[in-house]
């Protein structure tokens, strides 16, 4: 049976309408075993999904290109990307799976697959898979409220409403501390309590004495099963985030604490324990090393649509799972345990993409997004540009929408060199699509979008790259305290990620010029996390440069050469940049 692309996607919206829910490929074939078709194997149940970022309408994602393993995290889950994930975990190249997890063929299969996620879509997929699983708690990750426009417009209440209605039982947080502490404990103590969401954090305490803020754990009985979730917040928000925002706070990964809390959570007779966890997927796999008594972690942060589960193995023998679940609402982990004899005897785990054609929207959520969208749409949907190219961020170095804020920054600010900071979070645009003020705001939405224009030396410019490669490319993951590397307009420089802080970034130049250490150069940025800066918002300067170009075409990406990781490194492919 052949198909073109126009009755493919019949076929896709008639399916969607109906409310099947189908593997398209094998819809082609003629066989229909159901992408969403994960009947319940256990007694307790657990959805999970982190990192949506505040998308509430189904978007474009493209998943990384470069995922740089250091130390002995090379070549391991989650740094393997394209085909090499894909022989990895045993998934067909050409399905809809390959598609949602990897960035291969991205633009073509994105526009016969339709766009992922969407909190309408994604409530039918919950709402369908409970209805299987009695009592199954939905977690939430984090990384929650920030990142769209309209959550920076209504100071997150949009997000704050959305997961109430999707059903979230229990949260732990990230972004979600640049609104602000007491924004946070407004949302806690009054929204959550009154809709009986819990919200956990084993890890932040107050300054002075120590004192949780927020609770530890939670204890829930599921199908007669006692369960505890333990909360895991992002343990270096002050240092990636701006420390001012939650003055009387402390961080951290306090493995310490956390074994306590396990231990106490046992000690009540839970027979599952798991960690809901922002700590990002290699400090989840090192922590599951270090602690015992943890059945499962469900992580976040680092946006890895990670299909199985990786099992770690503790000091007294016992086995943690530790789990990532992408982003942008594009998936949700279902995980289901067997309970018997007091303790977990099996599991099984399915990481589902949402794929909006294939899952009907949910009326009542579409009805509130409709409503919470109605005041901000003419500006939302202000054209700005169209771009030919795909515009994406992701990847360890450079993404075609950040080289664009860079190159906005230089153009409009006057500078001879731009940093743009390595954030995860960002929608993507296929070539020939509008570049409206919201999908622009996708990039930048958050709460310290002040730009700035400085004179730095060479010298100063290199201990930042060394400084943010460290962050990133540090051997011990309990020391990668931020997201990607720092992107840099202007610009060029060699990076050797297995080399040691300090001599990781060489040949530095400028216009084919060699870096003078000596030398001052005009330097623009945004989202300064020192203090507060009151500058033109970013999002100001790039409206402008991409009204000042009405089509964006040609955007060259400028990413480091890449040294010392080996030509055959899984964590790399279709590198433009140079790879030795």
């Amino acid at each position: 049976m052949h198909m073109n692309r126009r009755e493919f996607l019949q076929l896709l919206a008639v399916a969607a309408a109906s409310g099947m829910a189908i593997d398209s490929k094998s819809a082609l074939a003629g066989n229909d075993p159901g992408l969403y078709n994960v009947p319940r194997k256990g007694n307790v149940s657990f959805l999970h999904f982190t990192d949506c970022h505040a998308q509430l309408m189904p978007i474009w994602f493209r998943e990384p290109n470069v995922n740089i393993g250091v130390g002995p995290a090379r070549g391991k889950v989650p740094h393997i990307v394209g085909q090499e994930l894909l022989k990895h975990f045993g998934i067909k190249p050409g399905t809809a799976e390959a598609h949602a997890f990897s960035y291969l063929d991205f633009t073509e299969a994105a526009r016969v697959y339709g766009k992922v996620g969407g909190f309408a879509h994604l409530k039918t997929l919950v709402d369908m898979l409970r209805a299987q699983r009695p009592g199954a708690l939905l977690l939430d990750g984090g990384d929650t409220w920030q990142g769209s426009a309209t959550s920076l417009w209504t100071n997150a209440q949009d997000m704050v409403d959305a997961c109430i209605q999707l059903g979230v039982n229990i949260m732990t947080p990230h972004w979600e501390a640049t609104f602000g502490a007491d924004r946070m404990l407004e949302v806690v103590n009054k929204d959550f309590k009154k809709a009986g969401v819990d919200f956990v954090a084993q890890n932040i305490v107050t300054n002075d004495f120590g004192d949780q803020v927020f609770k530890p754990y939670v204890i829930k009985e599921q199908n007669g099963v006692k369960i505890a979730v333990i909360g895991q917040a992002f343990p270096y928000t002050p240092i990636a985030n701006p420390a001012y925002l939650i003055p009387d706070w402390s961080y951290g990964i306090r493995d310490d604490s956390l074994q306590k809390w396990v231990d106490e959570a046992r000690a009540k007779g839970a027979q599952v324990v798991v960690v809901l966890s922002h700590n990002g997927m290699d400090v989840d796999l090192k922590m599951a090393s270090r602690i015992h008594g943890v059945d499962a972690i469900f992580g976040g942060h680092t946006h890895d649509g990670m299909p199985r589960p990786v099992p770690v193995k503790n000091a007294r023998g016992g086995t943690t799972l530790v789990t990532n679940a992408g982003s942008n609402g594009k998936f949700l982990g279902v995980m289901d345990f067997d309970v018997r004899g007091g303790k977990v005897q099996s599991f099984n785990y399915r990481l589902l993409p949402v794929f909006s054609n294939l899952l009907p929207a949910d009326p009542a959520m579409s009805a509130y997004i409709k409503k919470v969208r109605a005041p901000y749409e003419s500006k939302l949907s202000k054209p700005l540009a169209v771009t030919e190219e795909l515009l994406y961020r992701r990847g360890n170095f450079n993404g075609t929408w950040d080289q664009l804020i860079c190159d906005a920054l230089m153009e409009v600010k006057g500078a001879e060199i731009s940093f743009s900071p390595g954030v995860r979070w960002g929608t993507s645009l296929l070539p020939g699509e509008t570049i409206t003020y919201e999908r622009m705001m996708d990039q930048m939405a958050l709460t310290y979008p002040g730009t700035t224009l400085n004179e730095m030396s060479g010298e100063m410019i290199k201990t930042i790259l060394e400084d943010v490669a460290d962050n990133i490319f540090n051997p011990d993951p309990y020391y990668q305290q931020g997201g990607d590397m720092v992107r840099v307009g202007g610009l060029q420089y060699t990076i050797n990620p297995n080399a040691r802080i300090g001599s990781r970034i060489t040949n530095m130049m400028l216009k084919g010029k060699p870096i003078d250490p000596k030398k001052n150069y005009k330097v623009a940025g945004w989202a300064s996390v020192a203090a507060p800066v009151k500058d033109t918002p970013i999002w100001d300067v790039v409206e402008q440069f991409l009204a000042s170009k009405k089509t964006i075409k040609k955007v060259v990406l400028n990413e480091p050469k890449i040294v010392g990781i080996g030509k055959n490194n899984p964590g790399i492919a279709d590198y433009k940049g140079g790879v030795s």
